[in-house]
């Protein structure tokens, strides 16, 4: 199944919530009307793509269609797509990998799917021929380092962890160490995610980040947010407040096939103007996918 496929199967619940509702309101679109208009955003909203993002949204589609003197249904719904992409089109898509080691560092609170995202990806860059070591940094949730060593073993992929309880910035150090000596391509650093809100947490992740940056100075460091889709805006709040926090260089939005309300993509990216790296449509490996803002859009609007 390719990409577009996968999108639109894993959107279904979203598609189902708005697309029928959007798809209407462009085929009976006559011209200039303030109805339209009005629906329109309430859609989006109601997808949870935040109240500013959907009126940006739709006052970006008015321009166009004054601009470009659209009459038609079809034109103005391309043009619509061509608005959501512009939305999520910020950042860099890819990650920044190239040095060896490189590092990335995965953040999240709890029951995001932050360690199946770490399986998930040390499984496509094993298949892609490259070295990893899993780091095992949440010491802190009972069974946190049995499954990512599960993972690992499916993986294919080397793994450094500690007991229960230990300091995650030792866990880190001898990662990184294991990680020299094993001419390790990629370093995928496991983190606590107990409430967001909790100091100690940022702390934690600012300790172990001073650690990777005085260990590997001139390494490539990602700093992935893996946030759940199925939260809606709570994933929003949970974003800004790890971005005042860390360095955060880009999104994993998972379980978007569990939700009808996936329009929080376009919050996420307009609001917050980062990059949403990889999707989660679903359970198995090929289900994480890297994300294509256009195809997305396509995606979501298709009849």
């Amino acid at each position: 199944m390719g990409f577009f496929e996968k999108i639109k199967q894993g959107l279904a619940k979203t598609k189902k919530n708005m697309s029928i509702q959007m798809n209407n309101m462009f085929a009976g679109f006559t011209g200039e009307n303030e109805e339209f208009y009005d629906e329109l955003e309430e859609a989006l909203i109601i997808a949870d793509a935040g109240v500013d993002t959907s009126v940006k949204a739709v006052e970006n589609l008015k321009r166009l269609v004054k601009e470009r003197g659209l009459r038609g249904g079809e034109s103005v719904r391309l043009a619509f797509t061509e608005v959501l992409t512009d939305i999520l089109d910020v950042g860099d898509k890819q990650l920044s990998l190239g040095t060896k080691p490189s590092v990335i560092l995965m953040v999240g609170v709890n029951g995001v799917g932050k360690t199946t995202t770490i399986g998930k990806l040390a499984a496509k860059m094993t298949a892609e021929g490259k070295k990893v070591l899993l780091v095992a940094g949440d010491t802190f949730r009972a069974a946190a380092a049995e499954q990512l060593t599960v993972w690992s073993e499916r993986a294919g992929a080397a793994i450094v962890r500690h007991e229960e309880g230990s300091d995650p910035a030792s866990v880190v150090f001898d990662g990184i160490s294991a990680a020299k000596a094993r001419a390790s391509d990629i370093i995928i650093v496991d983190t606590a995610g107990r409430l967001h809100n909790k100091q100690n947490l940022m702390n934690e992740l600012n300790k172990i980040t001073r650690i990777i940056n005085r260990e590997l100075p001139d390494a490539d460091k990602e700093i992935l947010l893996v946030l759940d889709a199925t939260t809606g805006q709570n994933g929003l709040i949970q974003a800004k407040q790890f971005k005042e926090t860390a360095d955060i260089t880009g999104i994993v939005l998972t379980k978007l096939d569990g939700t009808a309300k996936g329009g929080i993509v376009f919050a996420i990216a307009d609001e917050l103007q980062l990059p949403v790296k990889y999707i989660g449509v679903g359970e198995s490996v090929d289900d994480l996918m890297p994300f294509e803002p256009e195809s997305f859009a396509e995606a979501l609007l298709q009849q």
